[in-house]
């Protein structure tokens, strides 16, 4: 199937109440070959404070309790099911993803929905134990959770459907209403999760959704003194500057990585190439856990290295809305020539080239590419790569394992191959991660599971149990008896 097959389609946005458009339009193109998707009405800055003050209006109207918010959840995990095959197309066509990528993402989001529901019936605060001192003789206290009220969510572009998902199922499964952003290259996968909450019976205005730039529509968002906590999925610097320039709101961040796969010599280094061949390039790298920097023991390295190469040459690159499509486009050309400018930085720094490197398709695309021994002063060692690029360094011990990998200002999720428990537990205790994942890639994530990370990587853990408290305050009552 070609993205010329896709009906371009004007959508809306819905802000107090109603689905609404607003008279400028942004068009939506499939990276892939440029084809019009559809187009998202421009909002502004005044739209972004009215969508504020009717999510605050719908908040303070009335209660809506824990088991009406988890049966929307439910209903509509069951009608993101029921229109996968829609939402697939969608995210495989903006995005550029591939189609059966697009497709296990659709699935993902039902498991988002259906986790936020249980997170909602599942809300709970604790007792303390007041007695324990004396000063607390004869009382009884608890701790609640309390909703902040409007949360304002932003996405990325990376995964349209179930990065949304995790922004508004925890948010609502929490009590709280949300204004929404989604990505200005992907939104139409946000509008349709929205058209199905609401389709799903959520209340009128507890979600509001809002297309636009980020330094205009992104930042009203954030500065809404109403608005009593952000959640961001994106780059490092765009989030932490949301840190600082809120500083007195909630912000959770979830941001880069440069993930490193640590492969030790008693390490099931086969298993470790084959599942390298995926994770380096879904999306073509475009995830923050995407398989960055590959450490392995000298003593495998051959091994590993050629069986990597080769698997990663069978990879089949080109039109994502084909079936056997593996790689598809980066967003944007801009992003294709920055990742093609990092691997010819390496390679002139010294760095091998094994496979890929070059522009194909069309130059629609770049290759998968490997390359080994890039100096730590490049950017594909150093920096987050976003793109089909995955680089090979060699150690002599795990200590020197654990130090490279611990070297990068990032800190999301690293992954170690080792038959050893001892270094696994080692691993865990010292690797500067949020997540360590013994004999797996750093890129698995299944959607109930704490994810986030340290350093420049965020400060906050989603998964809608954990994203649920990050989206809550707690507060203390206490009883005299």
């Amino acid at each position: 199937m070609a993205t010329e097959t896709i009906q371009a389609t004007d959508h809306k946005l819905y802000v107090a109440g109603g689905w609404m458009e607003t008279g400028e339009w942004s068009e939506v193109n499939a990276p892939y070959d440029g084809t019009l998707i559809g187009r998202v009405p421009k909002g502004d800055a005044a739209l972004v404070g009215k969508a504020v003050d009717a999510a605050a209006a719908a908040f303070e109207a009335g209660r809506f309790p824990q088991h009406d918010r988890a049966r929307v959840l439910d209903k509509a995990a069951e009608l993101v099911a029921e229109r996968e095959d829609d939402l697939t197309m969608t995210i495989a066509a903006e995005a550029g993803k591939p189609v059966k990528t697009a497709r296990a993402e659709a699935q993902r989001c039902v498991s988002t929905m259906q986790f936020s529901a249980v997170a909602a019936r599942t809300l709970t605060g604790e007792l303390v134990p007041m007695e324990a001192g004396a000063a607390g003789e004869g009382k009884l206290g608890i701790v609640i959770r309390v909703p902040y009220g409007v949360v304002g969510a932003i996405s990325p572009f990376n995964f349209p459907l179930n990065l949304v998902a995790h922004k508004l199922g925890p948010a609502i499964a929490a009590g709280n209403a949300v204004v929404l952003k989604p990505a200005g290259q992907t939104p139409i996968s946000a509008i349709k999760l929205v058209e199905t909450l609401y389709d799903a019976g959520l209340p009128d205005s507890w979600i509001q959704l809002v297309c636009g730039s980020g330094s205009e529509v992104g930042s009203a968002i954030v500065e809404n003194d109403r608005v009593g906590a952000i959640t961001f999925t994106g780059s490092a610097p765009v989030g932490w500057d949301i840190r600082a320039k809120a500083a007195r709101k909630q912000v959770n961040l979830e941001l880069g990585s440069t993930a490193p796969l640590i492969i030790h010599e008693d390490g099931d280094w086969e298993t470790a190439a084959d599942k390298a061949k995926l994770h380096a390039f879904s999306h073509a790298g475009q995830s923050c856990i995407s398989v960055q920097r590959i450490l392995v023991h000298e003593s495998v390295a051959d091994d590993f290295t050629r069986r990597f190469v080769s698997n990663v040459e069978s990879l089949v690159t080109g039109d994502p809305m084909d079936e056997n499509t593996d790689v598809g486009p980066l967003i944007s050309q801009d992003d294709r020539d920055r990742v093609k400018s990092w691997v010819d930085e390496a390679v002139s720094a010294g760095a091998e080239l094994l496979t890929g490197g070059q522009l194909v398709d069309e130059d629609r695309c770049l290759a998968p590419t490997v390359i080994k021994g890039d100096p730590p002063e490049c950017h594909t060692w150093r920096d987050e790569i976003f793109g089909p690029v995955a680089t090979i360094h060699t150690f002599k011990t795990f200590d020197e394992a654990i130090e490279m990998a611990n070297e990068a200002r990032f800190g999301l999720q690293a992954g170690v191959f080792t038959r050893d428990l001892g270094l696994a537990i080692e691993a865990g205790n010292r690797l500067e991660f949020g997540g360590v994942l013994v004999n797996e890639v750093p890129t698995f994530r299944t959607d109930q599971m704490p994810y986030g990370g340290v350093k420049e990587s965020g400060n906050t853990r989603e998964g809608p149990k954990y994203a649920v408290r990050e989206l809550t305050e707690e507060r203390l009552v206490t009883f005299q008896a």
